[in-house]
């Protein structure tokens, strides 16, 4: 252990509820083996060599509760800060950066982060992990060639990753913890993990041998190497966990080829590991198509875009319906009619339009709602972003929450209100549908409003138990929404007639002719 070197670096867990960094509750501080907050650069010296090692701390200041510290933060001094320190890591042998947030989750001044990062071999990050089982394994490659590697967390599924700098050329593997013996092949490395633009890719075709690390709380018994299927020999120690066995590498200088190495320890125990290599850099292989879109698109900025449409998208439409002519009902309207009438007939009402409106308005603009986001501090959660502790921190999640309040409340309620008021334009009052509409298909979308509506209810209860009574009592889109909702609904089977007797006269003479 005395040549172990512990660098940690904090989580989006380590700043949940975090008022300031010199908070008591900052345990980072106290119980880390680093015990430094913010983004730092250690250097591991050797004979042959440095090795730059750039820690990325993009965790927010202050912390806020749950759910809105998700994505991570970089603002300008600490873009220049690393900036400084990839700098610095030229004069090294290989950088590797490392952090908890992959890159597509952190929010960062343009150009991002990426290209700060391009003169490193390999970023190394958590927080997604394995996508609660979706992805078990999360890798991708940025356009410089500086790989992106997701980890499963220790936590709930025991996973650690073991690399290895072999003349420069980089390798790692992705294990379960207790399960032995562990292999690692460092030459010939992985074609697919291979970057000619930071690693001497040239060395595995003047190499002399094939080199394994193997670990076990056993005696490595035998590590058998084949190529190909075809059985190249027995590896030998030659000192700690390091197996070499001579090879031949001009012999496989053209196309892909495989590697396969079984390793054997005295209790029994057997594990194999095998990757595709190869001498020609001209040749290609292409990481899966899920885990680069996971890793390398920006999330933050989707979200955004995504929210901004859905609602100016439900704003223009009510506009363009409010002072669109309407159009003369022909004799038995279909589906399509009907739901272009019935935005007709919402959009002209001033009661639902104006209601809808604003609460469109609203959800782009307005607070959220206002509570502890932190303990002890007041804060106000908008769509674009919070404001807790003095400090404003740019919305990453919030579009993501705005995007499924649009999609499973706001949309639907405009929606449900459309067709109630379609029944009544029909003639029918809410008892009276059930016996004029097919009872199944009333019970399915009444049913379905109800369970929207559950569930914003439920939201109000989060917010209660997440971030206090205030929260629960100042909260436009949830607590005010609900009473909101109710009110609508028993507008539209109540409202008179004759506000709508230009809308029952048409229908109604569609209906007989």
């Amino acid at each position: 252990m005395e040549k172990t070197k512990w660098i940690d670096i904090k989580g989006n867990h380590d700043s949940f509820n975090i008022p300031y960094l010199d908070s008591v509750q900052n345990y980072y501080r106290k119980y880390s083996a680093w015990r430094k907050d913010g983004s730092f650069h250690y250097i591991h010296t050797t004979s042959f060599g440095n090795y730059s090692f750039i820690c990325m701390d993009a965790t927010l200041s202050p912390g806020p509760k749950r759910p809105y510290n998700f994505f991570g933060i970089l603002n300008t001094n600490q873009v220049e800060e690393l900036s400084l320190m990839a700098t610095k890591s030229l004069h090294s042998n290989q950088t590797i950066w490392f952090g908890h947030f992959p890159t597509s989750t952190i929010i960062s001044p343009a150009p991002g982060i990426r290209p700060l990062m391009s003169s490193a071999t390999a970023y190394l990050c958590g927080h997604l992990h394995t996508l609660g089982g979706l992805m078990p394994v999360l890798h991708s490659q940025h356009r410089g060639g500086t790989l992106e590697l997701e980890l499963g967390d220790w936590k709930d599924n025991r996973k650690y990753r073991i690399l290895a700098f072999d003349h420069d050329l980089f390798s790692f593997a992705d294990l379960n913890f207790e399960e032995w013996p562990v292999v690692l092949i460092t030459n010939p490395k992985s074609f697919l993990y291979s970057s000619s633009a930071h690693e001497p890719l040239v060395k595995i075709l003047y190499s002399t041998h094939i080199r394994i690390l193997a670990f076990s709380p056993s005696v490595i018994t035998s590590v058998e190497v084949y190529i190909d299927r075809a059985h190249l020999g027995s590896a030998h120690q030659v000192s700690g966990p390091l197996y070499v066995l001579k090879w031949s590498p001009r012999n496989y200088s053209e196309g892909f080829h495989h590697i396969d190495v079984t390793v054997q320890d005295a209790s029994g125990r057997t594990s194999t590991r095998g990757h595709i290599f190869a001498m020609e850099e001209n040749l290609s292989l292409r990481f899966s198509f899920w885990p680069s879109v996971i890793l390398l698109a920006d999330h933050y900025v989707l979200a955004r875009v995504l929210f901004g449409l859905m609602v100016l998208s439900q704003i223009a439409l009510l506009v363009i319906f409010r002072y669109l002519q309407k159009p003369a009902l022909k004799e038995k309207p279909g589906l399509l009619t009907l739901t272009v009438y019935s935005l007709h007939v919402f959009s002209k009402t001033n009661a639902f339009y104006y209601s809808v409106l604003v609460l469109n308005l609203y959800t782009i603009l307005g607070p959220w709602f206002v509570g502890h986001l932190v303990d002890g501090h007041v804060g106000a959660c908008f769509s674009f972003g919070v404001f807790v502790g003095g400090s404003f921190l740019q919305g990453g999640l919030t579009f993501v929450v705005g995007i499924l309040q649009m999609l499973f409340f706001n949309l639907p309620l405009t929606a449900y209100l459309c067709w109630c008021l379609l029944l009544r334009c029909q003639g029918h009052g809410f008892r009276s549908h059930f016996q004029r509409v097919p009872r199944l298909v009333a019970l399915l979308v009444h049913l379905a409003m109800a369970l929207l509506l559950a569930w914003q209810v439920y939201s109000c209860y989060f917010l209660q138990r997440t971030y206090g009574t205030l929260a629960f009592v100042l909260s436009p889109m949830r607590t005010w929404l609900v009473v909101l909702t109710l009110a609508l609904i028993y507008k539209t089977w109540t409202l008179k007639s004759s506000v709508l007797r230009t809308y029952i006269l048409e229908m109604k003479n569609c209906q007989s002719s």
